[in-house]
């Protein structure tokens, strides 16, 4: 199975994994608890029965390759709900059986077609990154949101804060993170942007080699800040970090990692005095359970902002963050119109999405709808005293290329980007990254 040649360990990863999946295999038994957990069985339509013919085809996937089409398409869809992970009687994690499946099935193309795949992925990714953060900031912001401001230590910051890569398309949300930290008096080392990728665009289609290269000289970095903790934005890196990687490890992390609603709610009892500020409106979340704790977290921080009502809509249950869902896309379509509607139903005047990526399709609706859209942490900036404009949305509402172009003509030249490429970018990243279309007369009715 393996692949690599010698390079900086990367072989040892990639031999780790394959011991890892094969212990998988020995200790599975095929009961079909995970299947029977999991949602996607049912929503896919797969004759399911009590899960043990689709978990035997799994370990199939993992000895071989190979395990039929049922089997191939369970680990395809995983869309990490998380309801699977503590009722395996043997003690495996499912979301990290069907990783492994998923790689396995990846590489039975051929190894320079996986490569392609995923050095055009980054490459997609790196430039959406790179053009979308310097037409919202100038750079005096965009380096608080960058390694290189860091200055030498005598001793480690509290924490690394993780951004992920593309949470920095909505530079908004990261600066009023490292806001909170500051008031909070929490020091941190900020890493993210694509040169500190998790490598999960590389993993996806089997170019393991290089996903290895990439987290490893990341999580390298974070070791040599000395920091206790790693705190994540982005659920995929933080299952990247916390799932396959502490799967193989070489040695012992140095250092713990979590999520940032979850570290920011276990200080809650220093950040409660400091928001102040009343937010009273009537506030909905769209939210997705398969982080651990994360909207629990969120919750907890919400309620406890003066003034501000949460209302609770009804949620399908599935998916970590709506990019999930995007090999169930109907499922997906209907999760984010159902919410529009219940919404309005409830009468809220602010409709809080949690993560970035859900952040990025949910603003583009604002205007079909009789409430604001934002992002959870935009709440709690206001209770703080805390704004930064969100200039993602503003450019997502526009709906015009051209438009678009006349409003960021000052930032263009500030950055020396090419107005070429910018529009380019324009319309692969904010104009045509749509999941559902901004017309809700257009949205799916259940």
């Amino acid at each position: 199975m393996s692949e690599a040649t010698p390079v900086d360990g990367q072989e040892t990863f990639i031999d780790r994994l394959d011991g890892q999946a094969r212990a998988i295999t020995d200790a599975c038994t095929a009961c079909g608890a995970c299947v029977r957990a999991c949602p996607t069985p049912g929503l896919l339509g797969l004759a399911a029965g009590d899960g043990s013919v689709i978990a035997d085809g799994v370990r199939d996937i993992l000895r071989s390759g190979a395990g039929g089409d049922t089997a191939a398409a369970w680990a395809n869809a995983c869309c990490g709900t998380g309801n699977c992970l503590s009722v395996c009687e043997e003690g495996i994690n499912p979301r990290v059986m069907l990783a492994m499946a998923r790689r396995r099935l990846a590489e039975t193309a051929p190894e320079a077609e996986r490569k392609d795949k995923g050095k055009d992925a980054f490459k997609a990714m790196s430039r959406g990154v790179r053009v979308l953060s310097r037409l919202q900031l100038p750079p005096e912001l965009m380096n608080r949101l960058s390694p290189a401001s860091h200055p030498e230590r005598d001793t480690p910051p509290d924490i690394v804060f993780y951004t992920g890569c593309n949470m920095l398309k909505t530079p908004h949300i990261g600066l009023l993170c490292l806001d909170v930290l500051d008031r909070l008096g929490v020091s941190y080392a900020v890493f993210g942007g694509p040169a500190n990728c998790c490598g999960i665009l590389q993993f996806r289609p089997g170019d393991t080699a290089n996903s290895a290269r990439q987290i490893g000289s990341t999580m390298d970095r974070f070791a040599r800040t000395g920091a206790g903790q790693v705190v994540s934005w982005c659920p995929t890196c933080q299952m990247q970090m916390s799932e396959i990687m502490t799967a193989v490890p070489a040695e012992p992390q140095p250092f713990d990692t979590l999520m940032l609603p979850v570290f920011l709610a276990r200080h809650l009892d220093a950040l409660r005095p400091l928001m102040t500020t009343p937010v009273n409106k009537r506030v909905a979340l769209h939210e997705y359970p398969g982080s651990p704790g994360v909207i629990d977290a969120v919750k907890a921080l919400l309620g406890a902002i003066p003034g501000l009502e949460l209302v609770d809509l009804e949620h399908p249950g599935v998916g970590y963050q709506m990019s999930s869902l995007d090999a169930l896309p109907d499922l997906q379509k209907r999760h984010i119109a159902g919410t529009f509607r219940q919404a309005e139903a409830k009468g809220v005047q602010a409709l809080a999405g949690v993560f970035h990526a859900d952040h990025r399709e949910l603003v583009s609706h604002q205007n079909e709808w009789p409430f604001e859209i934002v992002n959870y942490m935009e709440l709690i900036g206001e209770s703080l005293g805390l704004r930064h404009p969100d200039l993602f949305k503003r450019m997502k509402l526009m709906q015009d290329a051209d438009d678009i172009l006349a409003a960021a003509k000052d930032m263009i030249a500030l950055h020396g980007l090419d107005a070429e490429e910018v529009r380019a970018v324009i319309l692969s990243d904010i104009l045509g990254e749509q999941k559902l279309p901004p017309d809700r007369a257009l949205h799916p009715v259940d």
